[in-house]
């Protein structure tokens, strides 16, 4: 039988400033039924320990095995939190899906905020992973992206020109992210 969705808890985890009505994000939360959105005590100047601590608690807390599904800033806070976490919890991650992974290194002033994330651990995670990136991505270059991905041992998704792919593409449900979902699905045994 394959696996699928109904199989795992899927763990919802926005970037900072959290994800609008516009966001696919969002529009999974709705339709996703076994869903949980992590929510961050606080979205605009977010630390790396709070951060990563509602991470750990809401995968612990999960019934079954998680699939996260992590967009800008979360991509840091879950590939931290592996780097991290014992064998035991890691166990608790099914997968993720990992999209528009910000470059928390970058030296540029607007990247002040997302700057305590770094350094970005460079290693494989333990799961299946997909990144995917954008072409014309302000947050991270294409290249930046796809060296991430080849150190976490992730298969890279380039999606075309969608910017962050957050609020402002006003995506929806965003269809072609659903279909790599589950390419990723396919993946975990």
């Amino acid at each position: 039988m394959p696996f699928s969705l109904a199989d795992v808890d899927v763990l919802l985890v926005p970037g900072r400033g959290n994800s609008n009505e516009f966001h696919w994000m969002s529009a999974w939360a709705g339709a996703i039924p076994n869903s949980t959105r992590l929510l961050q005590a606080n979205w605009e100047k977010p630390a790396p320990a709070d951060w990563i601590a509602r991470l750990d608690a809401a995968i612990l807390a999960a019934p079954r095995r998680v699939v996260i599904v992590g967009h800008s800033l979360a991509v840091a806070t879950t590939v931290k939190w592996a780097d991290a976490a014992s064998t035991a919890k890691l166990a608790k991650v099914a997968g993720a899906f990992l999209v528009s992974p910000t470059n928390v290194e970058d030296p540029d002033p607007s990247f002040d905020t997302v700057r305590p994330f770094a350094p970005m651990p460079m290693r494989p995670l333990p799961f299946p992973t997909l990144v995917l990136a954008s072409r014309n991505d302000p947050r991270v270059t294409f290249t930046r992206a796809a060296d991430c991905a080849s150190a976490w041992g992730a298969e890279l998704v380039d999606v075309g020109e969608l910017d962050h792919i957050g609020n402002a593409m006003r995506l929806g449900i965003w269809p072609e992210g659903l279909i790599h979902l589950g390419r990723l699905l396919d993946r975990i045994r």
